[in-house]
């Protein structure tokens, strides 16, 4: 037994160090396109940040101090330097204050508005999956897949607006924009952005798990499980999602670290001060190093999203741990 539980151990700890290895070229790379990018894109930051004003004269002079005169090679070296060794990422050209601080003080409110349309995405995907497979062929199996692909394909902006007029103009029960600062106020506010993001997230996966429950329906061992009189409750949560979940988990995984890089548009829509909107500022401003930063940040979400999603497949699915 613990000769067993050691290898088990072992095994575990090589996939983990697999898996950190595999995703540094990824973050490497990602850092290497943002910076090659963002300087092809004509435009001059010194000359944004002086304004119109300036003479050529001041804008050299900036350049200089900030570095952007140098060589592109030798500026790519000096910000991985100081990246890997120190973990700086850089400091803001037009608000002169360090990029990580900057990302650190709008990543919560990205990584909550994240979290929440997960959680709402599954409580949709989930039941309406569930009720598709054991109603298959029927009245409500057609309207759980018409329905959902038919929000699917509106656009999230618009659907945005729609449950803004619905649930804050009309209704008055959520607020219609912007993050509130009284006593749960940051939750409800981020409930209408992540409502909307989760109707659009749930349609492909209430599919996919609704393709998988029916195969797993049909297998022999439900029929078994049946025979020896378990409820139905354990069987079809117990076993039948189990069994199904894998596929789904994966779709989720990629779902959410598309979600990571997108939230821009729902962010404008309803006014929130998160990652996206900082992206979208610096990218006007020309802002290299809160833009690089920003990337970074974004890859690593992704890449951790993706471990963790690999983790989830291996624990609900017992042959990829055994492989």
């Amino acid at each position: 037994m613990t000769v067993a539980r050691g290898e088990g151990e072992n095994r575990a700890m090589r996939w983990v160090g697999r898996s950190v290895l595999s995703v540094v070229p990824v973050v490497v790379g990602v850092m290497l396109c943002v910076f090659l990018l963002l300087r092809i894109v004509p435009g001059d930051p010194a000359a944004m940040i002086l304004g119109d004003q300036a003479t050529e004269a001041s804008i050299l002079a900036l350049r200089q101090r900030l570095g952007l005169d140098l060589p592109l090679g030798q500026q790519l070296a000096n910000w991985l330097v100081a990246v890997f060794t120190r973990g700086d990422v850089g400091t803001s050209l037009v608000t002169s204050q360090p990029v990580l601080g900057l990302v650190a003080s709008r990543a919560g409110v990205t990584a909550a508005l994240v979290g929440l349309s997960v959680g709402f995405t599954i409580l949709i995907a989930v039941p309406l999956a569930m009720l598709a497979a054991t109603h298959a062929g029927g009245p409500v199996d057609h309207l759980v897949r018409v329905v959902p692909t038919v929000g699917m394909a509106m656009p999230a902006f618009w659907v945005g607006l729609l449950l803004v007029l619905v649930f804050g103009v009309q209704l008055h029960w959520l607020p219609v924009g912007g993050i509130g600062t009284g006593p749960g106020e940051p939750l409800r506010s981020l409930v209408l952005p992540a409502l909307t993001v989760a109707l659009g997230m749930s349609p492909p996966l209430i599919r996919s798990l609704r393709e998988q429950l029916l195969e797993v329906l049909d297998a022999d061992f439900v029929v078994t499980l049946r025979a020896a009189r378990l409820p139905e409750w354990r069987i079809q949560f117990g076993h039948v999602l189990r069994n199904a979940a894998v596929p789904t988990v994966s779709l989720l995984g990629l779902n959410v670290a598309y979600l990571i890089g997108g939230t821009l548009v729902i962010e404008k829509v309803f006014a929130i001060n998160g990652l996206g909107a900082l992206l979208f500022s610096s990218i006007s401003s020309r802002d290299f190093p809160v833009v690089q930063g920003i990337a970074l940040v974004l890859a690593l979400a992704v890449v951790v999203i993706s471990l963790v999603t690999d983790a989830l497949v291996a624990v609900l699915d017992p042959r990829i741990r055994t492989a």
